[in-house]
Parts: structure tokens; C-alpha cells; sequence
């Protein structure tokens, strides 16, 4: 049986978000089996989208699939989106395609994480040499509507932090749930710390990598007294990549080990009891592939932004997507076709759902959503 690999990404409006993706792609299948070809695509904005990747490895003889969510932590995009597009992709072509673990909280990210750390605190000494346990790190996550990704966040934040020996740490998140950059560097800076080093748990750049180093830099003017430092993202960093490979070949072992374990639709969850057995089912359909010139992914369009997206513009949008975009529009997509995914391979939530649908794509209140901290703080305050 012809085996192949199937990097599933997230996908943005920033080019060189989708060029760096790109890039670890084709590093890849240096850390795999020569026999297995590697191909890759993204469930929104960009292209090649999924469908793209999954055809070139059937086209190429491929009869089983090993898909891996090319994403941190497992939220609605990992446990939800990827796997339904795998799903139906397998019944349609009857072709089998398993789905493997998100990078999650590992030793190999850990160290790649360090090392980023690390050299930013080394180019700041290269100034002026602060000692580590005077420094407040602030590393600051994706953020999601699932408490299981963004307490991973703040494991891995914590593991620097006692790995490393900073004097402080603060866990921020970029957009979703609380507290967001701003408050959260705004809390940090009242600390008395004279460096505090901002470091974006992110695998590629793209807007909200801008939105991190803008609020730093926001942040910073207000506090000249203090050495403000961002650190670089992931990227491909060879540990990185090592964890890639890892995940893939994991599935053929002899008992694979289990996605998304802490499962908010799996078991009931501390303010999120509702959520268990939910349908998996994708969203994406009308922003697969619009690629990098969508609507939204330009500064210079936006009438509430200076230099970098704030957020605000998803405000008042009329619905709340838990993901950092505004599509500016109505969405009900009339789709009259069955899913039918018994979830007969590694991705199966516990809850059966095969299902004909009419309906607006709906999620969940997420339950802290106009927290004062959350985006509701990216609201312009009146000078």
C-alpha cells in the first residue's frame, strides 16, 4: 500500500505566512521515509487548499493517507474543520486517511521554543545585560474558544518560565479569549521588571504576529523605562520539524497514540459542559482558497487600523467566528449534501453525527466573550 503525507494548514491572508508554511513542507520529507511523497494545503484563505494537496497524492498512487493538523494545539480547526474535510474527502474517494496529533505540548517544541527565548535575551544583553530572574516573559498564544488549547499555552509558558528561571510570567493571547496583548503586557509592564521579553508561541508570521509586535510596541512607548524585547516565532526550527515527523510516523505504530485527548466534545469541560457530542462539521466553504488578497488582509483597507490589525473590526460584525477574521458578510450557505464521517479512523470525537444539513454554520457563545480583557479591549478608548 502506497503511503503519502498530508501537512493540513490553517491558512492566511499574509503571503509570507503561506511562504514559510511552504518552506516546512518541503523540509519535510528529509525526516520521513524517501517512498513517502509529502504535499500540503490549508483550510482557508490560501492555496493550494487541502482538496488540492489530498488529489496530487491519489493522483500519485497513494491509497493510504497520513494527515497531520499543521497546527500547535488541537482547537475547532484541528478537532473539527481538518477532519471533516478529510472525512468526506476519504468517502467520496474511498481512500484511506488517517489523522495524527497536533505538535501539542512536547520536549521537541519546548527546546525550539527556548531557543528562540534565548537568542532574543542574547541580542538584548548585546545593549544592556539583564539577568533572567530580572526579566518578566510574556509569551503570548494563538488564543481559541477551547480551553484545552489555550491551557497548553500556559503549560508550555510555564515550562519556560521554571526551565529558563525568569523572574515573572505573564500568558497572553492574540485574539478569542482573555486577557489579549494589549492588557495583558499593560499588566506586566506595572510589575517593576526591567525587561520584559514578549515571545509569540506561533509557528509562521502573518497578521497576528504583526498585531503581537504592534501592541509590544504600543505597550512599550507608554513605558519608556522599561526594556521592552520580542522574540522570534517557531518557524521552522529543526525541532519543530523533527515534532512534524514524529507525528506522522506515529500512526503506523502499533497503537497510535490519541488526538486531541482533552476534548471539550468528548467529555464536559468547566463552563463548556454544553458543548459535548457536538457535530463535527467544517465552516470554511466560503473562504477556502480566496487567498492573500481577501478582504481584510490589508492595513491600508481598514478604516479602525494605523500600522497593524487591532481586531476591532470583528466586533461588530454581527457574528462571532472563534477565529481572528471578519468576513464582512452574511454566510448562510444553503449546502444540501451529506457528510455521512462515522469517524472511522484516528480522528473519531466519541459522538455519532452522519447528517444532511441546512443551516447557518453556528458556534457556540464562547462564555467569557466581552471579558474586559478579551477582544472587547481592542476597542478604540476615546483620547
Amino acid at each position: 500500500m502506497k503511503t503519502g503525507v498530508m501537512i493540513c494548514g490553517h491558512g492566511s491572508r499574509s503571503q509570507a505566512a503561506v511562504d514559510e508554511f511552504a518552506v516546512l513542507a518541503q523540509k519535510l520529507p528529509g525526516l520521513l521515509p524517501p517512498e513517502w511523497p509529502v504535499d500540503y494545503g490549508y483550510l482557508e484563505f490560501a492555496n493550494p487548499v487541502i482538496r488540492d494537496g489530498l488529489d496530487r497524492l491519489r493522483d500519485a498512487g497513494c491509497e493510504r493517507i497520513l494527515a497531520v493538523p499543521g497546527m500547535l494545539f488541537a482547537a475547532m480547526h484541528a478537532k473539527n474543520d481538518i477532519p471533516t474535510v478529510l472525512n468526506t474527502y476519504a468517502a467520496k474517494h474511498g481512500i484511506e486517511i488517517t489523522y495524527g496529533r497536533e505538535l501539542g505540548v512536547d520536549p521537541k517544541m519546548i527546546a525550539a521554543a527556548a531557543d528562540r527565548v534565548q537568542i532574543a535575551m542574547a541580542e538584548a544583553d548585546k545593549q544592556e545585560v539583564v539577568p533572567y530572574e530580572e526579566t518578566c516573559l510574556v509569551v503570548i498564544g494563538r488564543g481559541a474558544s477551547d480551553p484545552d488549547a489555550n491551557g497548553n499555552v500556559a503549560k508550555v509558558a510555564r515550562m519556560l518560565q521554571e526551565g529558563l528561571g525568569f523572574g515573572w510570567l505573564e500568558v497572553g493571547y492574540s485574539g478569542v479569549t482573555f486577557p489579549l496583548v494589549e492588557p495583558c503586557l499593560t499588566h506586566a509592564a506595572k510589575l517593576g521588571y526591567k525587561r520584559i521579553l514578549v515571545f509569540p508561541y506561533f509557528l509562521f508570521t502573518g497578521i497576528l504576529i504583526d498585531r503581537i509586535y504592534g501592541f509590544t510596541d504600543r505597550v512599550a512607548e507608554a513605558h519608556p523605562q522599561i526594556s521592552f524585547v520580542k522574540a522570534g516565532y517557531l518557524n521552522d526550527h529543526p525541532q519543530v520539524l523533527a515534532t512534524f515527523a514524529e507525528r506522522v510516523t506515529e500512526q503506523v505504530g502499533e497503537i497510535p497514540p490519541p488526538n486531541c485527548a482533552t476534548c471539550k466534545y468528548r467529555t464536559q469541560v468547566l463552563g463548556f459542559e454544553a458543548e459535548v457530542g457536538a457535530p463535527q462539521e467544517s465552516h470554511h466553504h466560503h473562504v477556502e482558497g480566496q487567498g492573500a488578497s481577501a478582504p481584510g488582509s490589508n492595513v491600508e483597507d481598514c478604516v479602525l487600523c494605523d500600522s497593524f490589525c487591532t481586531g476591532e473590526c470583528r466586533l461588530d460584525a454581527g457574528h462571532h467566528h472563534h477565529h481572528d477574521h471578519d468576513h464582512g458578510h452574511n454566510h448562510h450557505h444553503g449546502h444540501d449534501h451529506d457528510h455521512g464521517h462515522d469517524h472511522g479512523h484516528s480522528h473519531d470525537h466519541g459522538h455519532a453525527h452522519g447528517h444532511s444539513h441546512e443551516h447557518d454554520h453556528h458556534h457556540p457563545e464562547y462564555p467569557h466573550a466581552k471579558h474586559p480583557h478579551g477582544p472587547e479591549s481592542a476597542r478604540r478608548k476615546p483620547d
